[in-house]
């Protein structure tokens, strides 16, 4: 745990997790990569569940939000300045590239990926593996790569498992 950091009550943190790291942040200077420093903070608000070997990095002005009543699978990465909703569902493996932000009662299923600065609406599902490239609004299930409404992402996928038999 990083200095600065928020933590408020009913906080469960599994071992090795790091909160509160730099972002990942570079500009381009005179041919060489140059870090961008991070001042923020890392806000987790109560009754939030942290799984191992996760990474909550801080923002870079401002704070990074995991909101209250969140569950953090093992291995899950979020990046500088995400703002998670309440009572999301962050499963194994998900990452979050810096400023995602969630509504409530989201989940992400394992291996999601989340690209940087998208807003995943209240209640949406996004299954395993899906790739999230645009705002989704909430309230549908998602899936795939790039991530589509489920009913459209399964004719697509259905239509794709076809190919081999128009030879």
């Amino acid at each position: 745990l990083y200095s600065d950091i928020i933590i408020e009550d009913h906080v469960t943190i599994h071992a090795s997790c790091v909160i509160g790291a730099d972002g990942f942040g570079y500009r381009f200077v005179n041919g060489g990569h140059q870090r961008i420093p991070h001042y923020g903070t890392v806000r987790i608000c109560s009754d939030v569940e942290i799984g191992a070997s996760t990474t909550i990095d801080r923002a870079k002005v401002g704070e990074t939000l995991i909101g209250q009543g969140t569950r953090i699978d093992n291995q899950v990465m979020i990046g500088h300045n995400c703002q998670i909703g309440r009572h999301n569902l962050l499963v194994s493996q998900v990452g979050l590239a810096g400023s995602v932000s969630t509504g409530d009662y989201v989940v992400c299923a394992g291996q999601v990926g989340v690209a940087d600065h998208v807003h995943l609406g209240d209640r949406a599902i996004v299954a395993a593996q899906a790739g999230v490239k645009h705002d989704i609004p909430g309230g549908e299930t998602y899936l795939g790569n790039p991530a589509g409404p489920m009913a459209e992402a399964s004719r697509q996928l259905a239509a794709i498992r076809r190919l081999p038999e128009l030879r």
